[in-house]
């Protein structure tokens, strides 16, 4: 897999681990090497795990990757359900009615994804939509001059955005200033004293790791480490409006209390438990947190030698940095979408899979690992940053399927990735989901416990 060899170059890691790559692309009905592409990320942090592992004094592990297992993976949220209660796919099917996340022709030949995000009723009311239904939402993007209802939703901090290809975005002064900087970033940010690994159970017992994150990338980057060991709280508030069937997929193996940031006591809570903390991963945009005061500049003060992890759909710097997004939009800018639609010949489409959010999340946990190794040989704070936009370019860089091979119909079935499914028991009842991609020889992954209901552990570690 070219993309575990680089990852591998880009983080320092041994490309001469012993890694199996199993199956290949197309697994899903689309051009682009999803799976593959985000079997190499999974490769690497299989790697970097077992590098920790070593600094603990285990042995050498062989690592094991299914492509099939990854292409299941970038569409987690759909393979799991809870037993004899709730089918997800039926849940985002009855969502796709109202129209409100989705891609419309504009005034002047463009096409631009709307996203109702959390605020669906605040970008209809902007748009003059009332009970939206896709009818009603294609007709009023259509009263816009693509630009125009950009600009328009950015200055009321509303999501969407228009349609670009790969050339059009590398040619705006955003798609400029992401180019510029890898698809994982693992900054260091201050000095402090080297902590070398203690023999332990797992690769990452003892790790401890804060979650401000909701819906998917960030969620899936914390899940990623306790499937390792680590001992994750997210940390939720139950103001913010959340959604069930991602939640269930993503906070495998966590706990969950509530904290209010808007709130003096909760602040200082906060700062408790990021003082004892291994990882700090936000999701917010840039500068959300450092009104807050948890910039990672802030954090190395209060802990040296933390991770910081920033995950957003526009990266840290450039023009767009400050605008809110979700997965269809990192799509829709990096020019996979209007790939997807035949090069815009046809109507530009998202690809069959939330593969920038998932992969993204992948991205985060790997350059949480390799920080964590740095920190154990040379100390160190470090800041982890990716983005959603970010992946979807590095996408639109890797090898396609070739013409002449066949798609598949469809994203495979729940029967067809049976072998790939586990239970556990969750607050809302047994629940049937994907097991951990990442296979090791001496460690198994697996996680501690299962998805936890909002709120319900206390704002302390254990």
């Amino acid at each position: 897999m070219d993309t575990f060899l680089d990852l591998c170059e880009l983080l320092d890691l041994p490309r001469n681990a012993t890694v199996s790559f199993s199956g290949s692309d197309p697994i899903l009905p689309t051009r682009f090497k999803l799976a593959e592409t985000a079997a190499g990320v999974l490769g690497a942090i299989g790697v970097a795990a077992g590098e920790i592992w070593k600094l603990r004094g285990g042995d050498d592990q062989v690592v094991s990757v299914d492509v099939n297992h990854v292409a299941a993976a970038l569409n987690s949220f759909r393979y799991h359900r809870i037993v004899d209660r709730m089918d997800p796919a039926e849940r985002f099917s009855a969502a796709a009615q109202t129209g409100t996340t989705a891609i419309y022709a504009t005034k002047d030949g463009r096409f631009f994804h709307t996203h109702g995000s959390f605020d669906a009723p605040g970008m209809c009311a902007e748009l003059g939509v009332v009970d939206p239904t896709p009818e009603k939402m294609a007709a009023a993007v259509g009263q816009w001059n693509g630009l125009e209802l950009e600009e328009h939703l950015e200055m009321l901090g509303l999501c969407g955005a228009m349609v670009r290809s790969a050339d059009e975005w590398a040619q705006r002064p955003h798609g400029q200033a992401l180019a510029e900087v890898p698809v994982l970033e693992v900054l260091r940010v201050g000095d402090s004293d080297p902590e070398p690994f203690e023999p332990a159970e797992r690769p990452l017992s003892g790790l401890r790791v804060l979650d401000l994150t909701r819906v998917l990338a960030g969620p899936t980057c914390a899940r990623t480490l306790a499937e390792h060991g680590a001992d994750v709280l997210k940390i939720g508030a139950a103001r913010l409006p959340t959604i069930e069937a991602f939640d269930l997929d993503t906070c495998l193996g966590k706990r969950w209390a509530n904290l209010n940031l808007k709130e003096d006591d909760a602040r200082t809570t906060l700062n408790k438990l990021a003082a004892e903390a291994d990882v700090f991963s936000e999701g917010f945009r840039p500068g959300v947190m450092s009104r807050f005061g948890f910039s990672p500049e802030a954090l190395h003060e209060l802990r040296p030698g933390i991770i910081a992890v920033s995950i957003n759909c526009y990266g840290h710097t450039g023009p767009f940095a400050h605008r809110p997004g979700w997965e269809q939009l990192g799509q829709s800018v990096s020019g996979m979408a209007y790939e997807e639609g035949s090069n815009g010949t046809d109507i530009p489409r998202l690809v069959p899979a939330a593969a920038c959010d998932y992969t993204t999340g992948y991205l985060a946990a790997l350059g949480v690992l390799a920080a964590l190794l740095r920190r154990a040989q040379a100390g160190g704070s470090y800041h982890v940053r990716v983005s959603l936009a970010r992946t979807g370019m590095w996408y639109m860089q890797q090898p396609r399927v070739a013409p002449s091979t066949p798609l598949p119909d469809e994203i495979p079935t729940r029967e067809e990735m049976s072998q790939f499914t586990g239970e556990s028991t969750t607050y809302a009842g047994v629940l049937k989901h994907l097991t951990p991609v990442v296979q090791m020889s001496s460690t198994p992954t697996r996680w501690a416990c299962g998805s936890p209901e909002p709120g319900s552990a206390t704002a302390a570690w254990l």
